[in-house]
């Protein structure tokens, strides 16, 4: 286990997760400013949100880069990036040289990232999943990568937070188990965590890419979950200018909240 994160960090209050849970339920899913000083802003980012421009999504006008520049009224350089699907945390700085600051000390691991997931089955206690990742080339922005890239290493840790047991037969099974756990990236490979929790046959709800389709289409159908059930609720390191350390923290998605809550009848 890496030894600086904060304290509360690898579980924290379960009380204050379920407040900011019943919060969340309640809240239009906008982006909301959690942590601001002179020199970085960082916002909750709603899941559906790209962070940038992509010649993915051609579609789209709206950017989480736009937003967070018009709710604080000055120009943002993205630190790092989420998912479209993604929600939580994501940090942005107000200068160039600041981004290059932090991108230096997210390449160097120095900053502790926390996810909360639900995944298909039952995890038991803690682990380490060290499985290498085999680049996944992006149709536009990687097309002038190469195709013989060896796999990158990757290694990811879980905790399990709580077990549910629902009275819902899906596939062959009269009922059905989940988990929510708390996941630490310890490298940053695309669609890693996804990847990893598929890997170790516990795929997190609602991922249509490396998820399991069965479970996706009974969340939605029975409890009208149509997101990715993957957040980002803490990124912890020490503020390169003031020598601090800082915990930026978010809870689950408005979506995600509400389906954890819904759950809590079936915990065991």
């Amino acid at each position: 286990m890496h030894a600086n994160y904060c304290a509360t960090q690898r579980i924290g209050s379960l009380d204050n997760f379920w407040w900011g849970c019943k919060r969340m339920i309640s809240e239009v899913p906008e982006i909301r400013v959690v942590y601001q000083d002179d020199y970085l802003v960082a916002v909750d980012k709603p899941a559906g949100l790209l962070v940038h421009r992509s010649p993915i999504d051609r579609h789209e006008t709206e950017f989480a880069v736009q937003k967070v520049r018009d709710r604080v009224g000055r120009h943002v350089f993205p630190v790092h990036r989420l998912d479209r699907p993604t929600s939580g945390v994501l940090l942005f700085a107000f200068s160039a040289e600041y981004a290059g600051m932090l991108g230096r000390m997210w390449m160097g691991k120095e900053v502790s990232k926390q996810y909360r997931a639900l995944v298909r089955g039952w995890l038991n206690g803690a682990g380490l999943i060290d499985y290498a990742l085999r680049y996944r080339k992006d149709k536009y922005a990687d097309k002038y990568k190469r195709d013989d890239l060896p796999p990158q290493p990757a290694v990811s840790e879980y905790q399990c937070i709580e077990r549910y047991l629902l009275p819902y037969g899906v596939g062959r099974y009269p009922q059905t188990r989940y988990s929510l756990v708390s996941l630490y990236p310890q490298t940053g490979r695309k669609h890693q965590l996804r990847r990893h929790m598929a890997h170790v046959r516990h795929p997190i709800l609602g991922d249509t890419t490396h998820g399991d389709g069965k479970h996706n289409k009974f969340v939605r159908g029975e409890f009208n979950f149509d997101n990715l059930a993957l957040t980002c609720t803490q990124l912890s390191f020490v503020h390169p200018i003031t020598a601090k350390r800082i915990c930026i923290s978010a809870q689950p998605h408005f979506n995600m909240a509400a389906l954890i809550e819904n759950w809590q009848q079936y915990r065991v």
